[in-house]
């Protein structure tokens, strides 16, 4: 049957709609929203060259889909706007970690896969730009689609990208999720962030444990802690196991020592924080078995690591943790 709602909905002028749709983001637990046209990628030949120079590491799915950065309408066809939009995540400072346990990166503290926490609320924003136009397209992307969100979201007016190649926002720091709606209707742009705001800090450049940037703005993947202990598959280089300290998931040292994430404004909360991930027990990782791993980690981050990487980060942390004391 025919909602008279409907209807109704369908008439809004496109900026109404727009309205909606910020309004709807704000109701679903989003910080940031933002428009960017559906233009081509100005990032698509610094992407090349960073897969070219070897820094994408095993991360093949880069080059695989490479043809799909150069414009949005390689993951929506048709797509004429990207709507982008941040999520937060954790913020709170780091609990020490006791000996005999490893360190977990904050956006995984709340032990549930962020993707699983935020695709469904992108859907709801797709049924809206349907329901306004029946005959309109959209899709909900979050990290899994070839699209240079940090680049659309500095066009939406989200941020801009600091020197460790995150996206930073003054009230929310890079402590967020990048999410986007692509659809193939014509959306009006918000105002871009076109000026930077890290200054002649460098101090996420110098803490680096590994010293995994090349230079502002450019990570080298195969040397960053996120990349080796999450991404990487088979041993780790042992010149890495002593800079790894006691990171058994992911790091956080270039968001941690950023001025901005320390000025974060408090009034910024991620409702599914409930940290029950901010360490985990080496023992406890000892005794896993594929099943069990499976039945304690399936819905979690954990689970891209696989069993076999989470053990390899626990016996270098555990070893460090040993010739640390």
């Amino acid at each position: 049957m025919h909602d008279p709602r409907d209807t109704e909905f369908s008439a809004l002028s496109v900026d109404a709609l727009v309205e909606q749709l910020r309004l709807r983001a704000t109701e679903l637990g989003f910080v940031g929203f933002g428009i960017s046209a559906a233009v081509e990628s100005t990032g698509f030949s610094d992407l090349v060259r960073w897969i070219d120079a070897g820094y994408a590491g095993q991360m093949d799915y880069f080059a695989n889909r490479l043809d799909a950065y150069r414009h949005p309408g390689g993951v929506l066809e048709g797509c004429r706007a990207v709507i982008c939009l941040a999520y937060p995540y954790p913020a709170g400072p780091s609990a020490d970690v006791p000996s005999g346990f490893g360190r977990v990166a904050r956006y995984a503290w709340p032990g549930i896969d962020y993707h699983d926490i935020v695709h469904p609320k992108l859907k709801k924003l797709c049924r809206m730009i349907r329901r306004w136009d029946p005959d309109s397209s959209a899709r909900g992307v979050i990290d899994t689609a070839p699209i240079l969100e940090r680049e659309y979201a500095q066009r939406a007016g989200l941020g801009w990208r600091g020197k460790n190649t995150l996206l930073l926002n003054k009230q929310l720091g890079s402590y967020f999720f990048l999410a986007c709606v692509l659809a193939d209707i014509e959306l009006p742009p918000t105002e871009p962030h076109e000026s930077s705001h890290c200054g002649t800090c460098t101090a996420c450049l110098d803490q680096c444990p590994t010293d995994a940037f090349v230079r502002p703005g450019v990570l080298d993947a195969t040397r960053c802690i996120s990349y080796l202990t999450i991404e990487h598959r088979g041993e780790i280089s042992p010149e890495f196991h002593e800079p790894i300290g006691d990171w058994l998931f992911g790091c956080d040292v270039c968001q941690q020592v950023c001025p901005w994430n320390q000025k974060r404004s408090r009034q910024v909360t991620a409702p599914e924080a409930s940290s029950p991930l901010q360490a985990v027990s080496l023992q406890e990782v000892d005794q896993l078995d594929e099943a069990s791993f499976r039945q304690t980690y399936r819905k979690t981050p954990f689970w891209r690591t696989r069993l076999s990487g989470i053990r390899r980060n626990a016996k270098i942390v555990r070893y460090n943790g040993r010739i640390g004391s």
